[in-house]
């Protein structure tokens, strides 16, 4: 009995981490695409390298998973508890376009405000139990009852408020983004902005001009992830711009580096593709949620390429270092012809040279 009480509590612990991290990945997506909120999803993303890069653990990538199960919750339990308010509603509505002002609709009209004032009450009081999905299943009255005569309620719960919300360390998450974000503006606003004026020159001058953007875009694409990953894991800004410190990383762990390098540019591409055609309004959080899907294990993989390189001391042999470099050239190149075709198939047009999905968030440079 003790072992199958154990089995199913760990059962539950899994199923738990599981949705908790699926409403990560939705939260994630949803602060993407607002400006100024797209800070912390970018900040989140770089320290998930960061601390991969400090611990060589993959799990230690999974940051706030339980966390933000709770908030999954939260939003869940609050869609199954409205639903007797809005079929309420429909029937007032009904009653009303049928008898405006009948008895039955009045009568219908103050069940609604009822149930509404019942809800309220309800998810209000799921939240103070801790926000499972069980507390708003099930009410349990009689614990209610217990609670409000219960001398330290107050002071309880507005602790319990406090650590949670700053266990979420939403500031410390904008401002690695926003350093990020800034160093990597830095590295990629002249080969984009080479690659912009080109569009905008005759044949002739413009393809020498995208010739020079594209080689420069190709360079800063093979360094720029491990740079990133480089500044969160020493929460230091100049880091940003220790190019020689990232390829001395890369003689001790280049293998690793080439194949994080290929998941990064790799799963970017998907990204450029849904631009082709403009994505129809209910389906416009399709894009931030593909993007963190792809870019959340890329993020993983640099920072567990970062922690291989520093547990080694010595470069490794020229031979895998020249079969990453070579390696590398081939995966840089592709991916810089993806961004250089993408303002002729994407219906943002020479604009969308300023989503750089790989290294940065899915709105455009203009929007953040």
């Amino acid at each position: 009995m003790v072992e199958r009480r154990g089995f199913f509590r760990k059962l539950a612990s899994g199923l738990d981490w599981l949705f908790g991290f699926a409403a990560l990945l939705v939260l994630l997506a949803a602060c993407s695409v607002i400006p100024v909120l797209n800070f912390l999803s970018l900040g989140y993303l770089l320290n998930v390298s960061g601390t991969i890069a400090r611990t060589g653990r993959f799990r230690d990538g999974f940051i706030g998973v339980r966390k933000a199960a709770v908030l999954g919750s939260i939003a869940a339990g609050i869609w199954i508890v409205v639903w007797p308010a809005r079929l309420l509603s429909d029937f007032w509505r009904d009653a009303e376009l049928i008898s405006p002002g009948s008895g039955m609709a009045k009568a219908w009209h103050a069940g609604l405000i009822v149930v509404i004032v019942l809800t309220l009450a309800h998810i209000v009081w799921a939240c103070l139990r801790g926000g499972k999905l069980r507390h708003f299943l099930w009410p349990q009255p009689l614990r209610l009852w217990r609670w409000l005569r219960t001398p330290e309620k107050f002071g309880n719960l507005q602790s319990s408020i406090t650590d949670y919300v700053m266990g979420l360390r939403l500031p410390f998450y904008f401002w690695i983004g926003l350093r990020g974000f800034v160093g990597a503006l830095v590295w990629l606003i002249v080969p984009v902005g080479i690659l912009l004026a080109a569009t905008r020159l005759p044949v002739g001058g413009s393809i020498l001009l995208s010739l020079l953007g594209g080689l420069l875009l190709l360079l800063v694409a093979i360094h720029l992830p491990f740079l990133q990953a480089h500044f969160a894991q020493t929460d230091r800004f100049s880091a940003l711009f220790e190019l020689r410190e990232v390829r001395r990383l890369f003689l001790r762990a280049p293998l690793a580096f080439w194949f994080a390098l290929i998941i990064t540019l790799l799963f970017a591409v998907p990204l450029y593709l849904l631009k082709i055609e403009m994505t129809p309004r209910e389906l416009a959080w399709l894009p931030s949620l593909l993007f963190v899907i792809f870019i959340f294990p890329a993020r993983i993989l640099t920072g567990w390429a970062m922690s291989r390189a520093t547990r080694h001391e010595q470069p490794r042999h020229w031979f895998p270092r020249w079969v990453a470099r070579l390696g590398i050239l081939p995966v840089a190149l592709a991916y810089t012809l993806v961004v250089y075709f993408t303002p002729y198939l994407s219906w943002n047009g020479t604009w969308s040279l300023l989503e750089q999905h790989a290294f940065l968030v899915p709105a455009p440079l203009m929007a953040l």
